[in-house]
């Protein structure tokens, strides 16, 4: 009975070693499996910290891409901005040169009348080398001075002119500075155009004046209206007359005056009239 005590308890000390073997084995595992994750916590961590470092440097790198950018886009504004700067400063030179140029003009032109007033007040208007004659012996009315500013007709104006230095006797010194006096507007503009040493000579500045509002270009336009020209309605034949006449005046200057002054025939006439 004793060895069967004995026998059993050897058995139970068996078991009980087997199974702390057991125990501290899976404790080991244990310890293992545990150690295995601490390691890949740790693998974890590092990967976090590299991928922290891969955001850092990514924002970095975006940081500086726009700074590039702001630094690119400042230099492009201000290069802008200076490219404005000269434009403008060029565009102010021209226009002060420009202004400067109308000045001297001005002042040029300006001249010129001093000159032509200080003339006109050297000159005696009434002639001192023309006999006198019985129609030129009452006193002479004074006329209101002529002038011409382009608008009205330069034939009109011319014929009063030449009429008025006739009445006057002036000789063409005179006819030239009365002639330069008179003249405004854009009919004085065409002044600026003759050398001031010409001003004094009359048939230069009558040219000048004919070239630019003579009527010379305007003989096609009265030709072609004399062709067309018919009776209106309630128009007498004084009136249809008259006016063709003064359409052939004008369309056939180059005529001699003795023939523009024979009256118009009852044929001619019908052929103007409905």
């Amino acid at each position: 009975m004793a060895e069967n005590t004995l026998s059993n308890l050897f058995a139970l000390l068996a078991e009980k070693k087997k199974s702390m073997e057991k125990g501290q084995e899976e404790m080991k595992q244990g310890q293992e499996e545990m150690k295995k994750g601490q390691e890949k916590m740790k693998e974890m961590k590092n990967g976090q910290d590299e991928m922290k470092k891969e955001i850092e440097m990514g924002q970095e790198e975006m940081k500086n891409l726009i700074r590039a950018e702001k630094e690119e886009m400042r230099a492009h504004v201000e290069n802008q901005v200076e490219e404005m700067k000269e434009h403008v400063n060029r565009s102010i030179g021209k226009v002060e040169e420009d202004v400067q140029g109308v000045k001297r003009e001005i002042d040029e032109f300006q001249e010129k009348i001093s000159v032509l007033e200080q003339r006109i007040s050297d000159l005696e208007i009434r002639p001192n080398n023309i006999p006198a004659s019985p129609e030129l012996m009452y006193s002479r009315p004074m006329v209101k001075s002529l002038t011409f500013d382009g608008q009205t007709s330069w034939t009109v104006f011319k014929t009063q002119f030449d009429v008025v230095s006739f009445a006057y006797g002036w000789n063409n010194r005179i006819k030239a500075s009365q002639l330069v006096a008179s003249h405004r507007g854009s009919a004085a503009e065409v002044l600026q155009g003759i050398p001031s040493d010409k001003l004094t000579d009359l048939t230069t500045i009558e040219k000048a004046l004919e070239a630019r509002f003579g009527d010379c270009h305007l003989t096609e336009f009265y030709r072609a209206e004399l062709k067309t020209r018919r009776q209106n309605q309630g128009e007498s034949l004084q009136v249809l007359a008259a006016d063709v006449e003064r359409l052939m005046s004008l369309a056939y200057d180059e005529c001699p005056q003795d023939v523009r002054d024979l009256p118009i025939s009852p044929v001619l006439c019908r052929r103007y009239q409905r």
